[in-house]
């Protein structure tokens, strides 16, 4: 068992996770250097749009999961808020998405909903069903360390390494990729929301509580990993 003292060490440690398994894994180190095609590209834009809307998903599966008291449950509706734009619709999250989304592959018929009519693939379909599966059997601690540290502790990292990726001239040469729904959540969205769950997870700093917190992060920032290693193989076959 990792030996976990305060809730600084649980941090750390998943993070060693995510930069070892996310941040050095073939996805993001392939994107960086520009080595996707054009047409790998406009699959990970359509792939991740489902990914993209169904947090709003995740986020009411982990409301539905814990204690229907303010502490539990504000932090997590501010987040779904924030898919919402916060009441403004053209900051509704989908809708920046589409903005990425139709600078990439233009070609895809996109619905008012902001959907494209293009199959989901397996490892999209299995990252969204793992993390809902996960919050429906979650306790009230584990579904906020499912959100906090297995999702918003590293959001702004990587989404910000995605949205420096796409700008590489690669990617860029026969039309510009808006990459401004990548860095906002970057810059603003994902540190905010990760600081509303730790507020409320240093509230439990025994041994036992670090350990349940560390496994529910650790699982769900895994599963995300899993998400973008088996995306890699989906894109690479494009």
């Amino acid at each position: 068992m990792l030996e976990l003292q305060t809730y600084q060490d649980v941090e750390r440690a998943v993070m060693e996770q995510v930069k070892e398994k996310i941040v050095k894994g073939r996805f993001l180190t392939a994107l960086g250097n520009g080595e996707f095609t054009t047409a790998q590209i406009r699959e990970f834009a359509l792939q991740y749009s489902y990914y993209s809307r169904n947090f709003p998903r995740v986020l009411g599966a982990a409301i539905a999961a814990v204690e229907p008291l303010d502490r539990w449950w504000v932090p997590l509706v501010d987040n779904l808020w924030d898919e919402a734009g916060r009441g403004n619709p053209k900051g509704y999250h989908s809708r920046m998405y589409r903005t990425f989304l139709e600078s990439v592959a233009p070609d895809v018929t996109v619905n008012d909903e902001h959907v494209p009519d293009y199959p989901v693939g397996a490892a999209t379909q299995k990252a969204v069903d793992s993390f809902l599966n996960f919050l429906r059997g979650a306790t009230t601690l584990e579904a906020m360390a499912a959100v906090g540290l297995g999702s918003e502790l590293f959001a702004g990292l990587v989404m910000g390494l995605i949205g420096e990726g796409l700008r590489h001239p690669n990617y860029n040469r026969e039309r510009k990729v808006n990459a401004a729904f990548w860095m906002a959540h970057a810059d603003t969205h994902e540190p905010r929301h990760y600081e509303l769950c730790r507020d409320v997870l240093v509230d439990f700093p025994e041994p036992a509580q670090l350990q349940t917190i560390y496994r529910a992060g650790v699982e769900i920032a895994l599963s995300e990993a899993r998400f973008y290693d088996e995306l890699y193989d989906e894109m690479k076959r494009k």
